[in-house]
């Protein structure tokens, strides 16, 4: 019998603050680097994208504020550092016209979603612009808008 494909993507976190206070330019899906309780603590879920941003030193991007909580069974001899700061996996000639376009006023880059993919965490980051207020109050109008909707739809079909 041959055996069913597994999924080659799965979300682990989401960043739902991100899309709140941004416009999204761009995308990118970058590689992690990771220790090994990391992973293990990925595999669990206990990871915060909230507060994460990126930032690009000596051409080398990383990522500040993103949270994983170790495990209580981590191993005795590795002292886990919850916020450590994870170095990002890219081409160089695409940090190179990222750090170009976050020099710019107002862009910045970023963390949107950890996910799976072949069995490796990848980070979809974005350059984004900040959103002003009136932008924010837009959105909370919109969204709650479409939530009237989908009401008055859901009660006219019982």
């Amino acid at each position: 019998m041959a055996k069913k494909p597994q999924a080659t993507s799965s979300r682990i976190a989401d960043n739902k603050k991100a899309a709140f206070n941004y416009f999204f330019e761009e995308k990118y899906e970058a590689g992690m680097v990771l220790e090994g309780w990391e992973v293990k603590a990925l595999r669990e879920g206990k990871v915060q994208l909230t507060d994460g941003y990126v930032v690009v030193r000596d051409g080398e991007m990383f990522i500040i504020g993103c949270q994983i909580n170790p495990l209580r069974s981590a191993s005795t001899h590795v002292n886990p550092d919850a916020v450590r700061t994870k170095k990002l996996l890219l081409h160089k000639e695409q940090i190179k016209r990222l750090t170009g376009k976050i020099e710019q006023k107002g862009y910045t880059l970023v963390p949107l979603n950890l996910h799976w993919k072949d069995g490796r965490v990848k980070c979809e980051i974005a350059l984004a612009k900040g959103k002003a207020e009136h932008d924010k109050r837009d959105t909370i109008k919109d969204r709650e808008g479409k939530r009237e909707v989908e009401r008055a739809m859901k009660s006219r079909n019982r």
